[in-house]
């Protein structure tokens, strides 16, 4: 529950280091605005692809599309609907819809109403927590559709402090890193400090290929059985 984001803690810097394994210093991306890297360097998506693995994603906030190069992702869902309270809903419906069918190597589920809510009417305010209860439900059921085989991994990309966030404060910074699947340790707590930059090697470690040697996080191998 204490896992750390990045600076700036902005959703498409932070995505972008989730992503590929490095900080906003290092791919460039400090706003919610994209730009080429100056020195590019493949991200999760690009490996996975490039050995065979199938690639899906789902999300509600249109900038996510480039979180990976075109020509790595075989399955794509977009609705711009992160500003409605149920805009996740049809999102997460999509998604459990086509993984059942298709059954991708890799899904990227973007959940946006609840930054939305937290913009609308303050992090940990009555509606942010009714919202967060609303996605709480939404994923209960979407998990419960899941194949046993799959592994998956749930944080945020920031937290927030009164209706806003991107300060280096513990509000801002601090957000929850969960996993659960067949070869996850259960009941356990991650002793470990935990970053975004771990993200992409602990994918590549279930998808079992290999990090790209410019990422500088670490693969949380605590977790596994």
């Amino acid at each position: 529950m204490q896992a750390r984001s990045v600076m700036p803690c902005i959703t498409l810097p932070c995505h972008l280091s989730i992503f590929h394994s490095v900080p906003p210093t290092r791919h460039g991306i400090t706003a919610n605005l994209f730009m080429p890297m100056a020195r590019p360097l493949p991200g999760i998506v690009e490996v996975a692809h490039a050995t065979g693995k199938r690639i899906a994603f789902f999300y509600n906030w249109e900038p996510l599309r480039d979180l990976a190069r075109p020509g790595n992702i075989n399955y794509s869902y977009f609705r711009d609907s992160y500003h409605d309270a149920d805009g996740d809903d049809e999102t997460i419906s999509q998604a459990a819809l086509l993984i059942q069918k298709e059954r991708p190597d890799f899904a990227f589920i973007y959940i946006g109403t609840v930054d939305t809510a937290g913009h609308k009417y303050g992090w940990m305010s009555e509606g942010y927590l009714k919202q967060l209860k609303h996605i709480d439900s939404l994923l209960g059921n979407f998990f419960k559709s899941l194949s046993s085989e799959y592994t998956a991994i749930l944080h945020s990309d920031h937290g927030g402090h009164n209706r806003t966030h991107g300060a280096e404060m513990d509000e801002d910074m601090f957000i929850p890193w969960m996993a659960i699947g067949p070869n996850i340790k259960k009941g356990y707590t991650i002793h470990s400090q935990v970053s975004l930059l771990d993200t992409a090697p602990t994918i590549a470690k279930i998808l079992g290929v290999q990090c790209h040697p410019e990422w500088e996080g670490s693969s949380l191998d605590e977790i596994f059985q």
